[in-house]
């Protein structure tokens, strides 16, 4: 295995979902020391990074340009940084993290996965070995259901959402035939920044949860539209020393539903029509091709990795009214709050939609980020925390959540298809004056409790706890009313 860019004590790194072939050429060609492009930190607000280190000290130039990057690279040298970095972290020679400076995105929770999020060159076995990597493979089964005990799934794409992954894991190696692991990345942007960051993490836990039961294969489920991860997953499987079984990387259609896992599976067998397969039997006993199959998404298989050497931690991306989305990581008792930390929301915070595309609306910050936490306030577990500033209707808010969840359904089953039409419907009569909440709340029941995927169980939720918040909202719309002032005319034809 040859050095990675860990062992290099002077080098320069260019970090961002896209920096550039320019900025990147600048460095390169007035550097006398490595040059590397390195993945995204998850800090969007930073983007272009370029990281400076030498003489056990690192300096952030954060929006970095072509001339920046060049200046940075042709001045580095002696211990000391040119022009003027945003900030400049001493640690010593040889870390293995990236240097977090003391304020900004990057200062906030932890950085255990994410530690090596644009510090190590993302499809760089070298580096990820230096960094402490490769752990799992040498524990024995014993050692990973134990770490897989402590870990529930993360995101509705995971086979064990909110569940301890163990009791998936044992319920796939029980069942009969040849088995198999699936990557499920079609998810949230901290999905995406594992792979494209940090992708050696997720291959760890994909190779454990196949060694453990017992599967011939590993795959790994990507949009078609996030090409840049699926190619660096792509060079990483292939640079995995001596993996247990094989690793391939296929992608799938750019649908929020195709996350479901089992429309991910109907997409890996190459069905054009994605719909929710009928349960039971789930994937655990027939999945990918028939075969019983353990379906995480990288966010949990990364957890499994970590549990082995600590507490599982939760990754967080921020959204919505802010100026730039931020991901991060955090300790078990963090709160919603603790993750608004990490943005500058663009005015006043008045809720925060919790939990993705159908998570709930929560005025209060305090809510831990816990399965339990999250759940008991009605609130989604996906990782995503978006956030509403004053001047947001929460009435259109839930009719935008509601018409998303009529055009995105798979049309398999009635609860979910024709519900979200009329769930739709009833909040179109409120800018026509009628307010029928029992008619909403009899219809969200039912979708919930009779839906056959978590698509059609989690569309209400939007509406339902825009209800539970903001209930005088919805009252002064059918009154004729915003407000917020947001819904010109009172037309919902805007909204949903």
């Amino acid at each position: 295995m040859t050095d990675g860019l860990l062992s290099a004590e002077t080098a320069v790194r260019v970090s961002g979902t896209d920096p550039g072939e320019e900025l990147l050429a600048a460095a390169r060609g007035a550097a006398s020391v490595p040059v590397e492009r390195v993945g995204p930190t998850g800090a969007t607000a930073l983007d272009p990074l370029v990281l400076a280190t030498d003489d056990g000290r690192t300096a952030l130039y954060a929006g970095a340009t072509a001339e920046r990057a060049e200046s940075v690279a042709a001045g580095l040298g002696g211990g000391s940084f040119p022009g003027d970095p945003d900030a400049a972290v001493d640690h010593g020679p040889g870390p293995t993290r990236l240097p977090a400076a003391g304020t900004g995105p990057l200062a906030v929770g932890v950085r255990r996965v994410l530690g090596g999020a644009g510090w190590v060159v993302p499809d760089s076995p070298a580096d990820h070995e230096t960094a402490g990597g490769f752990g799992a493979d040498d524990a024995d089964q014993a050692a990973l259901l134990d770490a897989a005990r402590s870990v529930p799934g993360r995101g509705w794409g995971d086979g064990a959402t909110d569940d301890p992954v163990a009791d998936l894991w044992e319920t796939v190696r029980g069942a009969a035939g040849d088995a198999a692991v699936v990557v499920n990345a079609h998810g949230t942007p901290a999905d995406r920044l594992l792979l494209a960051s940090v992708p050696f993490v997720v291959l760890e836990g994909a190779l454990a949860a196949a060694r453990v039961v017992d599967a011939s294969e590993a795959v790994v489920y990507c949009s078609a539209a996030d090409a840049a991860t699926a190619e660096t997953v792509t060079a990483a499987a292939a640079a995995y020393p001596d993996p247990a079984v094989p690793l391939r990387v296929e992608t799938g259609p750019d649908e929020y539903r195709a996350a479901e896992p089992t429309m991910a599976l109907e997409a890996l067998e190459g069905n054009h029509r994605l719909e929710a397969r009928l349960r039971p039997p789930g994937p655990a006993a027939v999945g990918l091709d028939g075969r019983p199959t353990a379906v995480h998404t990288p966010r949990t298989l990364a957890q499994v990795v970590a549990a082995l050497d600590g507490a599982p931690t939760r990754l967080v991306t921020v959204d919505g009214d802010v100026a730039a989305p931020a991901t991060v990581e955090l300790r078990t008792g963090a709160t919603l709050a603790d993750a608004v930390e990490a943005v500058d929301p663009e005015g006043t915070v008045k809720a925060a939609c919790v939990g993705g595309e159908f998570g709930g609306l929560t005025a209060d910050l305090d809510v831990p980020l816990s399965v339990e936490g999250l759940t008991g306030a009605d609130l989604g577990t996906e990782g995503v925390v978006e956030l509403l500033a004053e001047g947001r209707c929460s009435v259109a808010f839930a009719g935008e959540r509601a018409r998303f969840a009529e055009e995105e359904n798979c049309g398999r089953c009635v609860p979910c298809r024709e519900g979200t039409q009329q769930l739709t419907a009833l909040l179109r009569e409120l800018y026509e004056g009628r307010y029928r909440a029992d008619a909403l709340h009899e219809l969200m029941g039912v979708m919930s409790s009779s839906s056959i995927c978590a698509f059609g169980v989690d569309a209400p939720r939007p509406v339902r706890t825009a209800m539970a918040e903001f209930e005088r909202e919805f009252e002064a719309h059918a009154a004729g009313r915003c407000p917020a002032g947001a819904c010109d005319g009172l037309e919902m034809e805007a909204h949903t």
